[in-house]
Formats: C-alpha cells, sequence, structure tokens
C-alpha cells in the first residue's frame, strides 16, 4: 500500500486513543480542570526538556527557517499555532469533562462526528479532492451520528463541541509542513501551559498526595497525548487531512466497545446499528488504498 507508514501511524495513534478511558477513569474522583492542568504541564516539560538535551540543533535550523521567511508569513504561523493550542487546550478539558462526568459514549460520539467535519473543512479550505465513493462514507456517517443523536440529543451537543474542535486542530496542522514535528507540538504545549497558569492558582483543587494520581497523570501525558499528537502530525505530512479525518473513526470504534464491555453503559440496538454504519463508511472512504481500486475521478 502506498504511504503505508503513514496510515499506519495514523491508525496507531486513533487506536491507543481508543484505550483512553482506561488511564483516564482511575482518575475520575479529580476534578477535571485539575487532570488538564498536571497533563498540560507534564507535556510541556517533558518536551521542552528533550528539546534541550536532544534537539537544539533542530531548533536551529527551524529557527533560521523561520527568520527567512516574510513578515506575513510570520504573523499567520505564530497566529495560526496559537489558536492551534487554544484549540488544543479546550479539546482536552471538554473531553476530560465529559468522559469524566457525561459518559464515555459521549466522548466516543465525539470522534465520529470530527471526521466530518474535518472532512468537509479539508474540501472547503484546504481544496482537498474527494471521489463519489468517500462522498458516499462522508454521508453514511453522518446518518450514522444523525442516529446516534437520535438517542441521546445531549450527549451528541457535548460531542459536537469536543470534535469540531479537534476538527479545527487538524486543518490547521497542514500550515506546519515546514516545520520539524516535535518542536511545533513542544510549541503548542508551551503555549496551552501558558494560557493554564494563570487560571491554576484560582482554578485548582489541592495539591493531589496520592502516587496513582501522578503515575496516570505521567501515562496520560506520554503515551496519550505526546506520542499520538506526533504521529498524527507525522501522518498528515504524508496523507490528506481527509484520509486522517475518517481514519479517526477508529478511536469511538474502540472507545464504544470498551463502554459496553468494561463500563456496562447501556448500549441498544440503534446505536450498534449507527456504530456498524460508520465503520463501513471508513472502509468505503479508504477503499481504494485497502482493496487496490482504479482511481475514481475526483470531484
Amino acid at each position: 500500500m502506498k504511504n503505508l507508514k503513514y496510515y499506519l501511524a495514523a491508525i496507531f495513534a486513533f487506536a491507543t486513543w481508543g484505550t483512553f478511558s482506561m488511564v483516564l477513569r482511575p482518575l475520575h474522583s479529580y476534578a477535571s480542570l485539575d487532570i488538564l492542568f498536571y497533563r498540560v504541564f507534564s507535556c510541556a516539560l517533558i518536551m521542552s526538556v528533550v528539546t534541550v538535551l536532544f534537539r537544539r540543533m533542530k531548533l536551529k535550523e527551524n529557527l533560521k527557517y523561520f527568520k527567512s521567511i516574510s513578515k506575513n508569513s510570520k504573523y499567520r504561523i505564530v497566529g495560526l499555532n496559537v489558536l492551534s493550542s487554544i484549540l488544543l487546550t479546550g479539546n482536552w478539558f471538554s473531553f476530560i469533562y465529559v468522559m469524566n462526568h457525561i459518559s464515555v459514549r459521549a466522548t466516543s460520539v465525539a470522534y465520529l462526528v470530527c471526521p466530518i467535519i474535518t472532512t468537509i473543512l479539508a474540501f472547503f479550505i484546504l481544496r482537498e479532492k474527494l471521489t463519489k465513493l468517500q462522498w458516499i462514507s462522508v454521508v453514511l456517517s453522518g446518518v450514522g451520528c444523525i442516529l446516534l443523536s437520535y438517542s441521546n440529543l445531549i450527549d451528541m451537543v457535548y460531542s459536537s463541541l469536543i470534535g469540531s474542535t479537534y476538527a479545527c486542530y487538524l486543518i490547521i496542522q497542514s500550515v506546519n509542513s515546514k516545520f520539524d514535528k516535535f518542536l511545533i507540538l513542544n510549541f503548542h504545549m508551551i503555549l496551552a501551559a501558558l494560557i493554564l497558569l494563570p487560571f491554576f492558582p484560582s482554578y485548582s483543587g489541592k495539591v493531589p498526595t496520592e502516587f496513582k494520581f501522578y503515575f496516570y497523570i505521567e501515562i496520560i501525558a506520554v503515551m496519550y497525548t505526546i506520542v499520538p499528537l506526533l504521529l498524527n502530525l507525522y501522518a498528515l505530512s504524508g496523507i490528506a487531512s481527509s484520509k486522517v479525518g475518517m481514519i479517526l473513526n477508529i478511536n469511538p470504534i474502540i472507545a464504544f466497545v470498551l463502554a459496553g464491555a468494561v463500563y456496562h453503559e447501556a448500549l441498544g440496538g440503534l446505536q450498534i446499528l449507527s456504530y456498524a454504519i460508520i465503520f463501513l463508511a471508513v472502509i468505503i472512504f479508504n477503499a481504494k488504498e485497502i482493496f487496490r481500486l482504479k482511481p475514481e475521478r475526483e470531484v
């Protein structure tokens, strides 16, 4: 398969996020903001230490390139990356809150909505072309999401908020192709930490003393934040945003299975049908690569 390494990077990243509840649910007794604070601060610290110790040459090269571009390009890149950090921070907070205080299923639906939003934004903003078969898969995904919202409208409202923030983040990353992925993500983490820092004294709870809290926070920081986001950015450098967006459906399908099998959240026949339709949509969207079909005319 052409570009197999990019597909594998996206699949691994989203499959990992699909199991996020396994490390997030043990922290349900902690406030969502506290989890977000310590997650972001840990990521910023870990990545900054790695940059200083091992990636100084890359940092110099990227700074040299940044200085060489026009002033307008600099403002645009800085502005878009600041926006990326805001979107990422908002996405994390809403995800943690919904996961621990609404339902695991609502977060899984969020990442079913996200691919549809990503694909549509990629078509209109990035001018990515889609085949008729891929448009059919987008419509199928939409039908699946509508069926899910029919059973629980409130879940869909929360899901749309989470999904839209990450979809916008994915689209914006297309402008960072000239920069090192690790440094870009490090920049986002530092900005996210700076955004949250003024709120920490007033909105954080007591400093956690349990080893369990810090154990799971570091797992979340490394295995559920830094590694998947790097793989995500890497995938975006080799395949279209719309394709990365549709592969994202792996995340909620795994979360859906965990919601029923592990957390015993009620799953009706309509929900199972909805997820089946969305899974079929993912197969159809990537049919050319999966089954090596002849290219179809793009629209």
